[in-house]
């Protein structure tokens, strides 16, 4: 699965944002499920910055939400991210993809 969180600096220090999403992303590496990541910085709007990160599943991820090192490190950056869906699956050539619907009978 895929996570990704945008964020927008509105102002804030270019250069303590940066260190602060380096070590959210290094806490985030460090958890069991993580399979990739990267930060980026966009183009046309260089006040603009992703975080991706890909994971073996949803539950690899909610569960590195969990542990004590992203809660300490990563939790307050991620709080930060755009108010925006941020978990997607990854679609592949015939895979089967989820179905939208409730999840609860």
């Amino acid at each position: 699965m895929l996570v990704v969180n945008r964020f927008r600096l509105d102002g804030a220090p270019e250069e303590a944002f940066r260190v602060g999403l380096l070590a959210a992303h290094q806490a985030l590496a460090a958890c069991t499920g993580y399979v990739a990541g990267e930060i980026g910085r966009n183009l046309d709007e260089p006040d603009l910055w992703v975080l991706t990160t890909r994971w073996e599943s949803i539950g690899a991820y909610r569960r590195a939400l969990s542990s004590y090192d992203v809660k300490l490190t990563a939790v307050p950056v991620l709080s930060r991210a755009l108010d925006e869906p941020s978990a997607y699956e990854v679609v592949e050539p015939n895979s089967v993809i989820n179905v939208h619907g409730a999840r609860v009978t």
